[in-house]
């Protein structure tokens, strides 16, 4: 079968940090393409790789008002920003590879103290004045990333020009695209990376895989 494999990359760069460790642009460029080509033979198959499609944002430069520093920070100077930048360049070098690159809502962005450090402020493990800078993190919300997705899933399916699709995402927003690629006749494969998923949406896919058992032992 031709198989093209799409991947929601600021969910694979999250789950791959917390599983894998941090690494540089081109450690994690190198581990996206292995762990990508996994897909096409490590099931029982012996598919033909289609294209590797990777949608994410470009990361934003404005400037941000941080409330613990009490400063703006600007976004195009941090560590973040570089690494970025460095990490689509390796994957633009690949072949195989195209990169579907959405915006950023940065208009709407701000800083805000993470998830775990509020349950820990709620359950009095750590109070107010305990916050360190470290605690808090940017939130930025993706636009048109899930429509490009969604867009490429029908073309692909319209177009019969794959007999495969492999979704890397914990998003169940795809279900309207995996339904009309499984009437079109493709083999709809999702990888959440060991992610739960909500139950209805087995009923949308052909399959839930994942290529790594590493991924598998930590679920979110």
């Amino acid at each position: 079968m031709k198989t093209a494999i799409l991947v929601d990359g600021g969910f694979y760069r999250r789950r791959a940090q917390s599983v894998m460790g941090d690494k540089t642009p081109e450690q994690r460029a190198i581990e996206l393409a292995a762990y990508c080509k996994r897909h096409l033979n490590t099931h029982g198959e012996k598919n033909y790789l289609y294209r590797i499609f990777y949608y994410d944002c470009p990361p934003s430069s404005k400037k941000v008002y941080h409330p613990f520093l009490k400063k703006q920070v600007d976004l195009a100077k941090t560590d973040l920003y570089k690494w970025t930048d460095d990490f689509f360049n390796e994957l633009k070098r690949k072949r195989k590879f195209a990169l579907r690159l959405g915006k950023l809502a940065d208009e709407q962005a701000h800083y805000t103290i993470r998830p775990e450090i509020v349950k820990k402020m709620c359950n009095n493990t750590i109070k107010f004045e305990d916050l360190k800078e470290n605690d808090f993190s940017i939130q930025i919300e993706q636009k048109g990333v899930d429509m490009k997705i969604g867009l490429d899933i029908s073309s692909m399916a319209y177009k019969k020009q794959v007999d495969q699709i492999v979704l890397v995402s914990g998003d169940s927003d795809f279900v309207s695209a995996a339904k009309l690629a499984r009437r079109e006749g493709i083999d709809f494969i999702l990888d959440s990376l060991g992610a739960k998923i909500k139950p209805d949406l087995f009923e949308h896919i052909d399959g839930l895989r994942t290529c790594d058992a590493l991924f598998n032992k930590q679920h979110t």
